[in-house]
């Protein structure tokens, strides 16, 4: 008996599903620009912006949504959000009426972009590992700087001095939290400073007031750990306390991303398919992946090992819905929601989120090349791409694409097949997924395969050119008019076709 297809179907929101159905749309950029080719929805970053700020209002919390700009390359995705006007000021917007969004830039090259796309120094955070060109740059325009250390802090005060320069608003980033009374610590970080050493770091703020402003503190966690960031969160609070007792004036928090995303339309076939791996990983049912691969599982003399090595593709609580779950939790010793505890104090949150924000931003195209049979009878599909245009396999997230024929009328039968997906470049190693991918039926040459829900790490977080292949264009594409519109990424602009008004799009539909 054939074995039932294990499908991993992609969530897809309205907007990015519209697209995906425009097949002739779709074909028509593939053919005039190259495949792999990246799409990208800017507006869409706009409804997700609108999602957390209605946890903020929720919790009549006030304080800016940073977009973390490393999640993507994109031009399209920055411009319109430095088009961000904030919320509707009139009645019924809460308290965090009056603030855009902002953008988190890791690196000088990021800063650079941010500014050219039209946001202005308040709404950019400069965080990440520095030069002192980043530094400048950050303290010449006025854009917050996350301080990860004392020798940060000194550098950046010996900039401010020597170029006679305003005083940089600063915020340090702080690590190492322990919660008293509470096993919970939170795991070690490369970046900030130990809460620990807190003193000192405030000795030295205050040695350099002259030369930068403590508008608040922060931390980076590299967890989806909720009880991990309610520990983190709470020392937060506790340290603007002794801020404030030594004079200094900070008012904000930054609780940076890993706010996650939810990948997949049906928790059933996520927990489906992982079981039915780790019973592959046994050898109690045929491979479900190349050469046997485990995802991190091995098999010990039929005793499972290892840990699974996969980013968990369906999350019943993700992005915005993450954020409401950590702001309701009781901080761990003051006993009081963590909400209540930032809207008592009267201090703004921020938050970093990357890969949450541009949920539903963008999907990767591809051209099928070659269907043919592997040297155990496998099906292989052969795609116009290599496994770095997608970055399945480099960020452990596991999704079916979309096939989209190149006519009406299918080339084989039309009943489920299992598919292993192989790049363009002359390695063993260029599969674009590890797993054995069921489609509907057997792709044909000139099919396209989307890859949904990209925008964030996935589409251009590991790209290159390895052997001179193309490295993936991008197409920022809008409804207008109750149609399909598309520019270059690195030509659009948050304006109508004739440049005279804000473009705001035509909605999901």
């Amino acid at each position: 008996m054939r074995p039932s297809p294990l499908y991993l179907e992609p969530r897809l929101e309205p907007r990015l599903r519209s697209l995906l159905e425009t097949t002739d749309f779709l074909h028509t950029l593939v053919d005039a620009l190259g495949s792999p080719l990246n799409l990208l929805l800017p507006d869409q970053i706009a409804d997700n912006l609108a999602r957390f700020r209605a946890v903020y209002r929720k919790h009549h919390l006030t304080g800016r949504i940073y977009y973390a700009h490393k999640a993507n390359r994109s031009s399209a995705l920055v411009r319109r959000l430095a088009a961000d006007a904030g919320p509707d000021a009139g009645p019924g917007a809460g308290t965090a009426a009056g603030l855009e969004a902002g953008l988190d830039a890791a690196s000088l090259g990021e800063l650079q972009h941010a500014l050219g796309a039209g946001l202005t120094p308040e709404r950019i955070m400069a965080t990440g590992p520095k030069n002192r060109e980043f530094l400048w740059l950050a303290a010449r325009t006025g854009a917050t700087v996350h301080l990860d250390s004392r020798a940060e802090l000194d550098d950046l005060a010996d900039l401010v001095r020597k170029h006679a320069l305003p005083r940089v608003p600063v915020m340090p980033r702080l690590s190492g939290f322990r919660s008293p009374g509470v096993t919970v610590l939170t795991r070690p970080s490369r970046f900030g400073s130990p809460v620990g050493e807190l003193d000192d770091l405030l000795d030295a703020l205050e040695r350099h007031r002259d030369a930068v402003e403590l508008t608040g503190v922060a931390y980076h966690l590299d967890t989806t750990g909720v009880t991990e960031k309610a520990v983190a969160l709470e020392a937060c609070i506790r340290v603007m306390d002794d801020c404030h007792r030594r004079g200094l004036r900070p008012r904000t928090i930054d609780i940076g991303g890993g706010f996650g995303v939810n990948y997949l339309a049906d928790a059933a076939q996520w927990e489906q398919y992982t079981t039915a791996l780790t019973e592959a990983v046994l050898g109690r049912r045929p491979a479900l992946t190349w050469q046997g691969h485990g995802y991190g599982l091995r098999n010990e003399s039929g005793t499972l090992r290892g840990a699974l090595g996969l980013y968990p593709a369906h999350r019943a609580i993700a992005a915005e819905a993450y954020l409401d779950e950590l702001l309701s939790q009781r901080a761990p010793t003051l006993g009081r929601p963590l909400a209540t505890l930032l809207l008592e104090n009267m201090y703004d949150l921020a938050v970093e989120p990357g890969r949450a924000l541009v949920d539903q931003c963008g999907a990767t195209l591809a051209r099928v090349l070659e269907v043919r049979r592997g040297p155990e009878g496998e099906r292989m599909v052969r795609l116009e791409m290599n496994a770095r245009d997608a970055g399945l396999e480099d960020h452990g997230v596991l999704m079916d694409p979309v096939l989209i024929p190149r006519s009406a009328a299918p080339a084989a039968p039309d009943e489920p097949v299992g598919v292993y997906l192989l790049g363009n470049l002359c390695l063993e190693a260029d599969l674009i997924t590890r797993r054995l991918v069921h489609l509907p039926r057997l792709p044909a040459p000139g099919d396209l395969l989307a890859f949904a829900n990209t925008a964030g790490y996935l589409m251009d977080f590991n790209a290159g050119g390895p052997i001179r292949q193309p490295v993936a264009r991008k197409v920022a594409a809008y409804r207008q008019d109750g149609a399909w519109h598309w520019r270059l990424d690195e030509q659009y602009w948050p304006l109508d076709t004739t440049g005279a008004a804000t473009h705001q799009g035509d909605g999901p539909a």
